[in-house]
């Protein structure tokens, strides 16, 4: 019997939908490159104008100004697609009213006047799969490149239904829109804490905070690390690794949400039992790097390591570590280590400098409110973070599935 040949349809589809896709060379669904008039006045996008699918940048700039390689005359709908580099996937679709100026792109980018919905075209070409086609056709190793006239040979494969091809178009550009949004919301959040980080805490000249919470206001008062915290380091000896034991953390594991046990080394119990006699870690205590990676203070949340050429602060005390994790975040402490450090290629800090640290505290009530509003504000990065994943894995799905 014979074999009936393959159809051509996606693997997840809109209810109503049955018919074949459509094969054809992409010059046959768009003109590419159109010819126009070069304006007096415009704005040029060049390659550095568009990261991502979003335009960043524009410069204002005249035909005589101009470089050479601004031909591109965009109109509304058009698919500015990167020929340099394509696996960036810097690609744009033009959808500005350009009313008072027109916009003017380099010929490091093809242009695309989609005869199909330009919605579902660029969706197309943002696929790893097209890029892949892409690629295989590029020369160059460092700069990769496609011409215009190669790329326009390039098959696609859509759906012949006009309204099968805008409801793709329009799901994808609506998710492009929600991670767009999320981008946005977590880029606030970090610029909040950062602002937050420079006034919350007392510099080394100042007797308050530039901002205070209200019914607050008496000084704060100046320390040293080691007269309010037991501060120890880990071991500086090389302990004999081993495939399979208890794991050894140093500097390379600490990272910005905590500690990363993926690729730590493994050492006995005895060498375990070693270390920690000294340099026990347990659950709220401190630790940053010491050697290579200085700084980045994380909160330990669960112990079962020994560490290594990581200091460790431990917990108790007047000066809560919740409060102290985060003024150690922050631009005074950063300043300080900056000062500090010795060494030439491999950055080092010593105990006695980490020891050695001054800084100011307010009273116990201020340090929790202190505290808790950084802790909110990570809660909050983390909840924009996850919301991004999901929203970029469900796109990678549809681009996989809604498509051929």
């Amino acid at each position: 019997m014979d074999k009936k040949p393959e159809r051509l349809v996606p693997e997840v589809r809109f209810k109503g939908f049955t018919d074949d896709w459509e094969q054809h060379k992409l010059r046959k669904v768009a003109c590419i490159n159109p010819k126009t008039n070069i304006p007096d006045n415009f704005k040029y996008v060049d390659l550095e104008s568009v990261v991502g699918t979003s335009l960043i940048k524009a410069k204002l700039t005249t035909k005589q100004l101009a470089p050479s390689r601004a031909q591109r005359v965009a109109k509304k709908g058009d698919i500015f697609y990167q020929t340099v580099r394509p696996y960036q996937k810097n690609n744009f679709l033009f959808d500005i009213n350009n009313y008072d100026f027109q916009y003017v792109f380099s010929t490091g980018y093809a242009q695309l006047r989609s005869e199909i919905n330009n919605y579902f075209l660029f969706s197309y070409l943002q696929r790893q799969r097209f890029v892949n086609l892409i690629l295989r056709r590029s020369t160059g190793t460092s700069y990769p490149a496609i011409s215009s006239k190669d790329l326009s040979e390039i098959k696609i494969i859509f759906p012949r239904n006009s309204k099968e091809q805008e409801n793709i178009g329009k799901i994808i550009n609506l998710i492009d829109a929600l991670i767009t949004l999320q981008q946005r919301k977590l880029e606030q959040l970090k610029q909040l804490k950062k602002a937050l980080l420079q006034q919350l805490f007392v510099g080394k000249n100042n007797k308050q905070p530039n901002l205070r919470f209200k019914n607050f206001d008496g000084e704060w008062e100046q320390c040293m690390l080691k007269e309010i915290k037991d501060v120890r380091d880990g071991t500086h000896n090389s302990p004999k690794y081993q495939k399979e034991g208890y794991p050894l953390v140093t500097s390379k594991n600490l990272i910005t949400n905590g500690i990363d046990l993926s690729n730590v080394s493994f050492i006995s119990k005895y060498d375990y039992q070693e270390i920690n006699k000294r340099s026990k870690v347990e659950t709220g205590d401190i630790l940053f790097g010491m050697i290579g990676t200085i700084g980045n203070p994380v909160m330990v949340k669960k112990g079962g390591f020994a560490i290594k050429n990581v200091a460790l602060i431990k917990n108790g005390g007047e000066v809560s570590n919740g409060f102290l994790l985060h003024l150690l975040k922050s631009a005074i402490f950063s300043q300080y280590i900056k000062k500090e450090n010795a060494g030439g290629t491999q950055k080092f800090l010593g105990l006695s400098v980490i020891r050695g640290f001054k800084f100011k505290v307010p009273d116990k009530v201020e340090q929790g409110n202190i505290a808790s509003i950084f802790d909110t504000l990570n809660r909050f990065i983390t909840l924009q973070k996850n919301n991004l994943t999901q929203l970029t894995t469900l796109k990678k799905y549809l681009l996989q599935n809604l498509f051929i």
